[in-house]
């Protein structure tokens, strides 16, 4: 994500995930009040999120889950009780956490840590997470698949940048590695959990029966609107078309069923709630420079690493021109994109 509060920071441009938090918060509490377990609990209370980026989003949810947690603790048996709380904001290495803890809201009732890596892999001590939490991260993948940039490779993408529909190789190839990454975050935090912890999941998604040629989603806006742009300036010389064939953004945004398929083989976790709701963050980016802000705050760093950084302004301009001209894509309305809200809990171990 972009660092800093400018501009173009995901900070100032990230208001379509936050509207997820609003749709999670009464779940989170009743799920805290009715399935937490806290009569093993001392003193001490450990969260973590999980793709915290600087902090905007993460803040509020950490909010309402030390709030909620405190309301079961304090319960009128345990009223000279207090429990101290630990909170892990985790993220890349590249992460800007100097902005997440310089942006800190005042009088915050627990002790902040940052906890660099990728959450694929172990990253917190053995038994010593009672909740997690992760919202708009699990679509990112720990590498893209490595036949969609072979050109000897069937799923060889040429010409796009993400995974269509019409491409069945190439979504197989997405699938199957955004499985073998869930695979892998579930397994560490099978590890790291204490018996009878909770996570929650909150995951970008697409309908079952998504058409893309009558409903767009997140998606197909990114792989469409700017795949095309690339391919345009790739014409123009601005630098080759083989550039672009080897570009391909690492993320998969899955299917309801693909996901409690794979959330299902997991034998560490029970499956405590499974729900599908809308995005009412879509609602925020009705003007061509607002969806145009959301999505460089989220990708500009691959496309400069890839072109270099001297294309990016014109990239962007290129999109907005291609986003003014298909309005379909300004229409809230028409953004099928959905949320999967999961609850899962650690079994006993």
């Amino acid at each position: 994500m972009n660092a800093g509060e400018g501009a173009h920071s995901y900070v100032r441009n990230s208001s379509y995930q936050s509207g997820v938090v609003d749709v999670a918060k009464p779940i989170i509490e009743e799920e805290i009040a009715t399935k937490l377990d806290i009569n093993t609990l001392q003193n001490r209370f450990c969260i973590a999120d999980f793709g915290c980026s600087t902090g905007y989003n993460s803040f509020p949810a950490i909010e309402i889950i030390t709030q909620a947690i405190n309301k079961k603790y304090k319960s009128p048996e345990n009223t000279s009780k207090t429990l101290e709380f630990y909170v892990f904001f985790n993220d890349v290495i590249t992460n800007d956490f100097n902005t997440l803890f310089t942006s800190l809201p005042p009088h915050i009732n627990y002790h902040a840590a940052a906890v660099p890596g990728h959450f694929h892999g172990r990253l917190l001590p053995e038994y010593s997470l009672h909740f997690a939490y992760s919202s708009w991260s699990l679509q990112w993948l720990s590498a893209l698949p490595e036949a969609v940039a072979d050109v000897g490779s069937p799923a060889w993408n040429k010409g796009e940048i993400l995974y269509t529909r019409d491409r069945k190789l190439v979504c197989d190839a997405y699938l199957d590695q955004f499985e073998k990454d869930i695979g892998l975050f579930l397994e560490s935090r099978t590890v790291e959990m204490v018996s009878g912890g909770l996570m929650v999941l909150l995951v970008p998604a697409v309908p079952d029966f998504w058409n893309p040629e009558s409903e767009y989603t997140v998606t197909w806006d990114i792989s469409y609107l700017l795949g095309s742009c690339l391919v345009d300036m790739a014409k123009k010389g601005r630098f080759s078309e083989a550039k672009v064939d080897s570009f391909n953004l690492p993320y998969y945004f899955p299917t309801p069923e693909q996901l409690k398929a794979i959330l299902s083989k997991n034998q560490s976790f029970t499956i405590e709630r499974f729900e599908i709701r809308d995005n009412p963050g879509k609602h925020t980016l009705a003007s061509v420079n607002a969806r145009a802000a959301f999505l460089r705050a989220v990708n500009e760093r691959l496309v400069t690493d890839h072109f270099g950084s001297e294309i990016i302004d014109e990239l962007f301009e290129l999109y907005m021109e291609k986003l003014e001209a298909s309005p379909v894509f300004l229409n809230p309305d028409n953004d099928k994109t959905i949320v999967i809200l999961v609850v899962l809990k650690r079994k006993l171990i």
